[in-house]
């Protein structure tokens, strides 16, 4: 058997989670929650991109006159507790409240990816050892490691990313080395495997690429998840630090706003990390559940 006799698109199994004839149909029929928690993201996104350019305020600039207002024409969600407008604040923090999620999933997705696939292609003593260290990494919650990071090396939002990138890679890489293991046993890549092929290239060009829907699907999942926890931090003072606008610091701040009777500071803020939260749990399920599909067909 060589290269000549089997091409590389016959080696290649079926991609699982890949719409095939009438994927854009069933698309069309995804239920509504779903096409809900894609545009709750959307609004998320957009505002936290265009908020230069959308928000109608200064999202720092304090009017004493105006404390506590409620939505109008000039201020549409009200104002905090010194005349700040609350849509204006909610916009840019957004930026922030994305951001950290975002950074943590990217990087502990990369890192999780590379060592699962590690341990899962090379076995051995290579598994033996990361299993440990993941076993080790377990033991620490997130938010656990979290707190501990701000106290080492102070409030603010490098630490508690920092920290949870590396809470959160054991998750992806344990959950990479067990796809990469099935991925082995597969006929294309013993076929590779004879054609001459070297084990990096097939691990990195073919069983990685194979496995990164599946992995890609909890990685959403755990979007919402680290969002949710940052934003607690935020809210109990460890993690992103007024005057700078963030939903979890927003929360915060109004808690005084909630003594004297006035909800809308705490709420709105609240509101948008449960709605954010969900959406992307949902739109995370939704994924994982097309792949299930798409590989079970």
């Amino acid at each position: 058997m060589n290269a000549s006799t089997i091409s590389e698109p016959e080696l290649s199994p079926r991609r699982p989670g890949v719409l095939r004839r009438g994927g854009v149909r069933r698309l069309l029929r995804a239920p509504v929650l779903v096409w809900i928690s894609a545009a709750v993201l959307l609004v998320a996104v957009i505002s936290a991109l265009g908020a230069p350019w959308l928000a109608p305020y200064d999202p720092d600039a304090i009017d004493l006159l105006g404390i506590y207002s409620g939505p109008s024409p000039q201020h549409w969600l009200g104002t905090d507790g010194l005349g700040r407008d609350l849509l204006s604040r909610m916009m840019y923090g957004a930026r922030t409240t994305l951001l950290g999620p975002l950074v943590v999933v990217l990087g502990s997705t990369a890192a999780g990816m590379l060592l699962g696939l590690l341990a899962g292609w090379r076995g051995g003593w290579v598994d033996a050892l990361l299993a440990r260290i993941f076993d080790l990494l377990f033991a620490f919650p997130a938010l656990l490691l979290a707190v501990l990071a701000v106290a080492l090396f102070g409030k603010g939002l490098l630490a508690p990313v920092i920290a949870m990138t590396i809470a959160y890679t054991p998750i992806v890489a344990r959950l990479t080395r067990q796809l990469v293991i099935g991925e082995k046993q597969r006929a294309y890549i013993s076929a590779y495997r004879v054609q001459g092929f070297s084990g990096p290239w097939i691990a990195l060009r073919r069983a990685l690429p194979n496995v990164m829907p599946v992995v890609g699907a909890q990685s959403t999942l755990n979007f919402g998840y680290v969002l949710a926890e940052l934003a607690g931090l935020s809210f109990l003072g460890l993690g992103v630090q007024a005057p700078q606008a963030d939903w979890g610091s927003m929360i915060n701040e109004a808690q005084v706003a909630l003594l004297s009777g006035h909800y809308l500071p705490a709420l709105v803020p609240a509101v948008a990390v449960v709605l954010v939260v969900v959406a992307v749990n949902v739109l995370g399920e939704e994924f994982a559940e097309r792949i299930g599909g798409g590989a079970a067909s």
